[in-house]
């Protein structure tokens, strides 16, 4: 997001939290869409997806009007989203168990472009990922967020983040090594 899209999106807060409810639905056309993305990619079942996203709207028409930090909304209501993910795995005997994290320094992100059916593979091959590194993989690639931001969504120190990445990174290229070489 550029700058002036970022403070756009401040002016919708501010106008929202002063009473101008048409600002909450800007907000809304901006995050909804990556918002359920990101939660169908969690959950992997895309009704109880748009379930848990009209919860975290809700969540978020009650609790913005006290949000004090404008600046960080994406990462505020992408902690929401991630809160009702869990609770929703919870409710169904899902939920992940934590693995422990190493500090590590993280490599430069691979960036290219994928035909369908590559692209095909990595989204099949994330889905077998445990929701710890799928999450970070996620928000990091998909969503464009920085490493703080990952890390304030995720509830974890910086250094962290760059440690889950790492090893999700390593585990995504060997879940696509071992898919496109047939051993799977």
């Amino acid at each position: 997001m550029n700058q002036r899209e970022h403070l756009l999106e401040q002016l919708w807060i501010l106008r929202y939290q002063m009473g101008d409810n048409d600002a909450l639905v800007l907000l809304v056309e901006r995050y909804c869409g990556p918002l359920l993305y990101y939660v169908r990619r969690l959950i992997g079942d895309s009704h109880a997806a748009e379930d848990v996203l009209q919860d975290v709207w809700m969540t978020v028409v009650r609790e913005l009007p006290r949000l004090r930090d404008r600046r960080s909304f994406a990462a505020w209501v992408y902690r929401i989203a991630r809160n009702k993910v869990f609770r929703q795995l919870k409710r169904k005997g899902h939920l992940p168990i934590p693995t422990e994290d190493m500090e590590v320094e993280a490599g430069a992100e691979e960036e290219g472009h994928f035909s369908p059916e590559e692209a095909a593979l990595v989204h099949q091959c994330l889905e077998s990922l445990p929701f710890q590194h799928r999450e970070v993989l996620m928000l990091r690639f998909f969503e464009q967020m920085s490493y703080e931001q990952i890390a304030e969504v995720v509830g974890c120190r910086v250094g962290t983040v760059r440690s889950r990445l790492h090893y999700a990174k390593r585990a995504l290229r060997k879940e696509i090594e071992e898919k496109s070489n047939g051993k799977r």
